[in-house]
């Protein structure tokens, strides 16, 4: 199985449009401390010509480009993105499916509520029906979205995208509308979970065994944006658990039995980010990575 690691960091990338908080600053002026970033988003392959895409992030169009493997390969017209799996309704998660509208036949899975949100705003209606086949998946049934792939959607505690929240939300509840995907081709398993908001018993068990583990590192602190002075909103209010500190996932998943350990959808304001701090030397001491854009994973 062949995993590319299209974007690595949170909503808004690295850095941000209009941030000039140090992390963001480091990026434009720095780019060897802190490398730019662009949405959340994977691509998995079994046999390397046919793509599952992970999550289709609002830069889809660059990281298609920056990857030789995505191009079109024959003819006018093609795509070696053969389906596109969504593990939550977010704006970094969905807004791609925008740019995928060029009539290009692929079939985008999701669990009903996500697809629920999807199909409610009719933004999305440019994929044309007779072209992109939307097709709903039960929670822990395994399906085979390409030859020789296939996946099992499980949930993770989580919350509504943040354009669906109300009054009604409800942080850290296991539903359809936030989980995590177990990947397998060749007997190797890939356990991908960009957004949770707390390691339970329950997910340690249920990504046990896994050959890679790509997980939630959206903050090291559960108040990097209010140390940052660029938000009020803390990690857990966002729905993801920070890595250190009471509940952080390093030390929750400490005991699990895992091959590989990548944070993705790493937030703008996250300290690991710079190469040379000591929050990067104390995930990588602790048998982390911290995921960049174009990290392949080969399992």
């Amino acid at each position: 199985m062949r995993v590319v690691i299209l974007g690595s960091a949170a909503g808004g990338g690295l850095p941000q449009w209009n941030c000039r908080c140090p992390n963001c600053t480091l990026a434009r002026t720095e780019p060897n401390r802190v490398r730019p970033r662009t949405q959340s988003s994977i691509a998995v392959s079994a046999n390397g010509t046919d793509w599952l895409l992970v999550n289709a992030s609002p830069d889809i169009r660059q990281q298609l480009f920056d990857n030789p493997a995505m191009h079109p390969q024959e003819g006018l017209r093609h795509a070696p993105i053969k389906a596109v799996l969504l593990t939550n309704g977010d704006v970094d998660h969905v807004a791609g499916l925008l740019t995928l509208r060029e009539g290009q036949p692929f079939t985008l899975y999701g669990t009903a509520g996500i697809l629920d949100s999807v199909n409610a705003n009719r933004v999305f209606d440019v994929m044309a029906a007779g072209v992109v086949a939307r097709e709903p998946i039960a929670m822990e049934r395994t399906f085979a979205p390409l030859p020789g792939l296939s996946v099992t959607l499980f949930p993770v505690p989580g919350k509504v995208p943040l354009w669906l929240e109300d009054e009604t939300m409800e942080i850290g509840a296991e539903t359809e509308t936030t989980v995590g995907a177990m990947i397998e081709a060749n007997g190797r398993r890939l356990a991908y979970i960009p957004g949770c908001a707390r390691v339970t018993d329950r997910l340690k068990g249920r990504v046990a065994g896994a050959d890679a583990l790509l997980f939630d590192g959206t903050v090291y602190y559960d108040d990097d944006m209010i140390r940052a002075g660029v938000g009020t909103k803390t990690g857990w209010r966002m729905g993801h658990v920070p890595m250190r500190g009471e509940g952080g996932s390093i030390a929750a998943l400490a005991d699990a039995a895992l091959g590989r350990r990548i944070f993705v959808h790493i937030n703008n304001t996250n300290p690991v980010l710079v190469e040379d701090s000591p929050e990067r030397a104390e995930v990588e001491a602790a048998g982390w990575t911290v995921a960049h854009d174009g990290l392949e994973l080969s399992l």
